[in-house]
């Protein structure tokens, strides 16, 4: 993933219309935007789905894929990112 794709997913927590004008691009790969808050957003590109969190000092970051329910990688990624806030990260 290179550091303008991340700058873009950063900025697209905030302003949400970035994302859904032009989608999420990841490693080269542009994904559309399905949804998402001031701490997540959700992405798909036909069978891989994305599921980013935003915490304090990070931004988790996802990919999943069948058999893999995108509530299963919501649940895993939301965990993490709020035991990622608890230890101040």
């Amino acid at each position: 993933v290179s550091k303008e794709e991340l700058a873009k997913l950063v900025q697209g927590f905030e302003k949400q219309d970035i994302l859904t004008s032009s989608g999420v691009t990841l490693a080269g790969n542009r994904y559309i935007y399905l949804s998402g808050t001031e701490r997540v957003i959700r992405a798909k590109l036909g069978k891989v789905g994305v599921h980013c969190m935003k915490t304090t000092q990070a931004v988790v970051v996802s990919l999943y894929e069948d058999p893999i329910q995108p509530q299963q990688a919501a649940s895993v990624v939301e965990k993490l990112g709020d035991y990622l806030i608890t230890c101040g990260y």
